[in-house]
């Protein structure tokens, strides 16, 4: 190495090993950790190129005084410096202002660290040569931090008007849930000025779900993770009634939580479209009451309880008497109005706890649960029995109709919902050979029903 050599020569010759330094460093920057090749080696390569043809430019004493300054000369319109563009690039790479600033004192400690262990004497050329690196690194960091800044303010106002035209109530609370920013969506969702939300928390406020909020919210801040949840509430302003909301923990330079945003949305009118398509699959539209494909699932459910708790339950498989006759009699639509009614009174016989069903035409199904005597169970079919044994008065037709009815328990008679289900078709057909208004048992031990007259 000769001792004479420039500093614009040497950072040219020596430009890997400088940069190798530079690049451990870099590497450091969490920002930065993800970044590939061009974003951090080539991007300090081309920093170092054109500072190297910044010292080897003359400068007259007025561009002197101006760089001891920090400034540069005046860029062409249109064009921008190194500088520049890496200040715009690492704003949108989401780098703090001491992320970008800390690479052009790792640049700059990198070059001066090779430079004196190369040169422990330096001439006074060189001596001004390393005067002009540190102004040409000052003037690279202002034109740095102004276009990070000027691109910041930009995006400050681009997401300040974002905030305001969104639809969606948005807020930022702090990490004891207090409010600290609201957008006019929540504003006018809570029916509130924004000076009543602002220091106030959500049990502040009276939310019904505040309890459960805070309780996500407190783990969205400890695991620094997202978190997607739904809350049901009127809200004063009398918008909406069920939302979803997206929690987000917000991170400070050192990557510690230092706020959460939440973004909710109304969703009731998808939830209660949602609502109507389920229920429309799960009941019979005819009557209200669940289908089969609802009666099996809960038969299944109750059963699977039944066998945790040891207690047993019973199954009533009940088919309507003289239904053919009044159809053929006073029509359809006064047999679909007979079954409609039928369905009223057998909800009226059993409880809130109990399930009845419509398994189609005139075949209906009862889950009573809890039901350990035999006896629990005739009294509630014998109810049935009694309650459709009533005329019923259907544009201005009397209608009389009876019912056959089949009983079976769980686990006597049947283990699975299927076969439960099958034993007490099985008796119903056993009480309908008897007669009209009849009740019967299954009976596993000779598989021959018992009756009981009504």
């Amino acid at each position: 190495m000769k001792m004479n050599m420039r500093l614009a020569d040497y950072i040219r010759a020596e430009i890997e090993p400088i940069l190798q330094d530079w690049q451990a460093f870099a590497q450091t920057i969490f920002h930065a950790r993800h970044m590939g090749k061009t974003g951090l080696r080539d991007h300090a390569r081309d920093m170092l190129l054109e500072i190297a043809d910044d010292l080897d430019s003359r400068q007259s004493e007025s561009e002197q005084a101006a760089k001891s300054k920090g400034h540069g000369p005046v860029e062409i319109e249109g064009e921008e410096s190194w500088a520049e563009v890496h200040g715009g690039d690492r704003q949108t790479s989401g780098f703090s202002v001491m992320e970008t600033i800390s690479e052009f004192r790792a640049l700059r400690a990198s070059v001066v660290s090779h430079w004196t262990k190369a040169c422990p004497t330096i001439s006074c050329d060189q001596l001004e040569d390393l005067t002009r690196f540190h102004e040409a690194i000052d003037q690279a960091v202002a034109e740095s931090l102004e276009q990070y800044a000027i691109l910041k303010e930009m995006e400050t106002r681009l997401f300040g008007a974002v905030l305001l035209a969104s639809p969606d109530p948005i807020y930022v609370l702090d990490l004891k849930g207090r409010f600290i920013y609201a957008n006019k969506a929540t504003a006018d969702l809570f029916a509130l000025e924004p000076e009543e939300i602002i220091g106030k928390t959500t049990f502040d406020l009276g939310f019904p779900f505040a309890a459960d909020f805070q309780r996500n919210l407190e783990k969205v801040i400890t695991d620094q993770s997202t978190y997607r949840g739904k809350f049901v509430h009127k809200f004063a302003s009398g918008k909406g009634e069920r939302f979803e909301y997206l929690l987000a923990p917000v991170l400070d330079e050192d990557q510690n939580t230092e706020a959460t945003v939440c973004i909710s949305r109304d969703i009731t009118e998808q939830a209660l479209a949602e609502e109507k398509i389920w229920h429309n699959a799960h009941h019979d539209l005819l009557t209200g009451l669940p289908n089969r494909r609802l009666f099996l699932d809960r038969l299944e459910q109750e059963v699977k309880h039944a066998k945790r708790s040891s207690s047993p339950l019973a199954v009533l498989f009940t088919d309507l008497d003289g239904f053919k006759d009044v159809n053929d009699s006073f029509g359809h639509e006064v047999g679909d109005r007979l079954l409609a009614d039928v369905a009223g009174r057998l909800t009226d016989c059993v409880r809130e706890v109990d399930t009845v069903a419509r398994m189609g035409g005139d075949e209906f199904t009862v889950i009573l649960i809890g039901t350990k005597r035999r006896k629990d169970a005739e009294l509630v079919a014998q109810k049935i029995i009694d309650a459709l044994a009533t005329p019923f008065q259907i544009a201005e037709q009397t209608v009389q109709i009876s019912v056959s009815i089949g009983i079976s328990f769980y686990p006597r008679d049947a283990a699975s919902p299927v076969a439960l289900l099958e034993a007490a078709d099985q008796a119903m057909y056993k009480a309908k050979e008897s007669g009209s208004n009849r009740l019967y048992f299954f009976d596993t031990a000779d598989n021959t029903d018992r009756s009981s007259a009504s």
